[in-house]
């Protein structure tokens, strides 16, 4: 269980309806038993999905100034966790960045004491959705973090290598790994075009280093549900600080640096992939209930004519929404189908 002096600090958007960003991580944190500080980067009034919205960003100015209040509060020894998500532009990303760094420095005497899940936000499928300025940013960003959470795409912005095999996904742990010296990694969703599974199987595939910056990599694969789901980065990234931090109290690593493991923890084995497992048991009960709620409201609106595409837009988004309220009991309770499995070295297999 997290102890009373546990806080997260939890940097991302908000929207009013609906659930992206810090309107997930704060429910999936607080659920599973830590407190939580939400600094909101943006205010919209639904995820842009429904491809119409109100609402503004956060400039970075403003993000300095919430920053600036909790510090004159002294609430800032609160923190012992923080987790990152969406930011709009380079500014931004580099506010919140600033507030990483001093979190850092604050509690460099104390291994393990603030702990950094950034997930690098900048765009899915191809292509960007962020600005061009944003990505040197994150790249200047992830060797302050302890654990990233980067998507495909992401990775092979980071790494420069495209991934497209179970080698090409070793070789990008390693880069990564080496380029910017993170000690975890978890890319939250890995699949290989062009092969049969691609459409009904992915992977999740993470990381932890030895004392001598050696990767001990391994996958989780787990089914794709068909859909348009929005928000899951964001529960995925909480979860897997929540869990992760149950995993390294578990292992007696929360007062070491970065919950790092001794070297003869074998990648299987590790704090991260049990974490994982978890996670990905909740992430895939959590949709299989969205999809079939999908499923039954989109019946009942009994969607426009094609004349009507932006109706049709927001009606299969509101369907689409997390079913999190109803399924806390996914979030506390994961099944146990998923396991990690070790990624061998430059091959494309695993075992």
């Amino acid at each position: 269980m997290p102890s009373d002096s546990d806080r997260v600090l939890a940097i991302a958007s908000h929207v009013v309806f609906g659930y992206v960003g810090n309107s997930v991580t704060t429910f999936v944190l607080q659920t599973l038993g830590l407190e939580v500080s939400a600094l909101n980067t943006v205010q919209f009034s639904n995820h842009t999905g429904y491809q119409q919205w109100t609402g503004y960003k956060t400039a970075s100015d403003q993000i300095d100034e919430l920053w600036q209040g909790l510090k004159n509060s002294e609430i800032m020894e609160e923190y012992t966790m923080l987790l990152t998500g969406y930011v709009p532009g380079a500014d931004g990303v580099e506010s919140v960045g600033k507030i990483a760094l001093e979190l850092k420095e604050v509690n460099k005497a104390k291994p393990g004491k603030l702990f950094w899940v950034l997930d690098p936000v900048m765009g899915d499928c191809g292509k960007l959705y962020v600005s061009e300025k944003v990505v040197p940013v994150y790249k200047s960003l992830v060797p302050h973090a302890d654990l990233i959470t980067p998507n495909q795409f992401e990775t092979e912005l980071l790494c420069g290598i495209k991934i497209d095999s179970l080698s090409t996904l070793d070789l990008a742990l390693d880069t990564l790994h080496k380029t910017y010296k993170v000690p975890h990694i978890v890319i939250t969703s890995v699949t290989f075009p062009g092969t049969s599974e691609a459409t009904e199987r992915m992977f999740c595939a993470g990381s932890t280093i030895t004392s001598q910056g050696t990767a001990r990599k391994f996958v989780i694969s787990v089914p794709v549900i068909e859909g348009e789901f929005v928000g899951t980065g964001d529960m995925f990234s909480a979860l897997t600080l929540a869990r992760f931090r149950e995993q390294a109290e578990i292992a007696g690593l929360t007062d070491t640096q970065s919950w790092i493991s001794p070297d003869d923890v074998k990648p299987t084995q590790l704090p991260l992939a049990r974490a994982l497992e978890k996670v990905l048991g909740s992430m895939n009960l959590m949709l299989q209930r969205t999809d079939v709620a999908r499923a039954k409201k989109l019946a009942a609106y009994k969607l426009a004519s094609d004349t009507n595409p932006k109706l049709n837009t927001v009606r299969t988004m509101r369907a689409s929404e997390l079913q999190l309220v109803k399924g806390q009991k996914d979030l506390r309770e994961p099944s146990s189908e998923f396991k990690a499995i070790s990624l061998n070295l430059k091959t494309d297999s695993i075992a």
